[in-house]
């Protein structure tokens, strides 16, 4: 690791299987936390290139505990994360909403590292216990059309760098790493991303997969369509941009989309928006 370290602070990039040794060794936790640590670092201080993401993508599925929900047509909607905007659950109510209009979901989520509450955080909330087994999951997409993942359950090397990406507390190349592993590998993909240059990244990966999929990015660093203003709309056939009055009839304002400062008020708010007792505002990001 330190000729790798080394070699990442003289600006250099690493190649797509440089990047899946480098990161196999991490999930298999070969090397200490601020070995990790000092490696998550580089990638605060500059962009990721597409190599190195596809390199340790090809690591995290490579170590993947594998799952099968029998689903070959299902969706996942997620966010990357890491937009500091602390909004409500927005993606994982999504899910819900388009489970109950028909559409199964296998949603991959994990622990919130740079949120109060991520996906794992409110569906554990709610009293929902992680599990792996392929028979159970087929149950629950079955019975409610959805059923979800928690990232380290099948992913090791997320369990493993868990406990740093929460020390840190800030937006990793991890986050960009979740949607791209989710083990059920849907059919379908809709997930938001924070930054232009994110979405370039997912968009040159996702065209390569060959899987129906839309990027949607708020133009001011939602990685959501936040309804506070435009939200660019990526997929494969093209882009656009799109008005908070052509998806929602009106703007809303940041304050109106907290998700509130503990994981208990989070799932409070999970509650409210699923029982149709949520703000306007709220039904409408969902």
């Amino acid at each position: 690791m330190k000729a790798i370290l080394q070699s990442l602070f003289e600006h250099k990039t690493l190649t797509r299987e440089k990047a899946r040794e480098v990161l196999l060794d991490i999930g298999r936790g070969n090397q200490n936390e601020h070995s990790v640590t000092a490696f998550m670092t580089v990638y605060l201080m500059r962009s990721i290139t597409i190599d190195e993401l596809l390199g340790f993508r090809d690591a995290l599925l490579e170590l993947c505990h594998p799952v099968d929900t029998g689903q070959a047509d299902s969706i996942d909607i997620v966010g990357t994360g890491g937009d500091g905007k602390n909004t409500f659950n927005i993606s994982t109510l999504a899910c819900f909403i388009v489970a109950g209009a028909g559409q199964q979901v296998t949603k991959h989520g994990n622990y919130g590292a740079s949120s109060v509450s991520g996906a794992s955080n409110v569906m554990e909330q709610l009293g929902y216990k992680f599990k792996s087994d392929s028979g159970l999951l087929q149950r629950e997409l079955a019975d409610a059309g959805i059923c979800f993942l928690h990232a380290p359950v099948f992913h090791p090397a997320l369990k493993t760098v868990g406990p740093i990406r929460k020390n840190l507390a800030i937006r990793t190349f991890f986050n960009m790493l979740g949607p791209l592993v989710n083990p059920a590998r849907p059919a379908y993909q809709l997930v938001g991303v924070s930054n232009l240059e994110m979405a370039r990244i997912y968009n040159y990966v996702l065209q390569q997969e060959g899987r129906p999929f839309t990027i949607i990015h708020s133009l001011d660093g939602y990685d959501e369509i936040s309804l506070t203003t435009e939200t660019k709309v990526i997929t494969q056939d093209g882009e656009t941009v799109m008005s908070a009055e052509q998806l929602g009839k009106r703007t809303v304002n940041a304050t109106d989309i907290e998700g509130g400062s503990t994981v208990e008020e989070a799932a409070a708010i999970f509650r409210r928006i699923i029982s149709a007792e949520g703000t306007w505002s709220q039904d409408h990001h969902k």
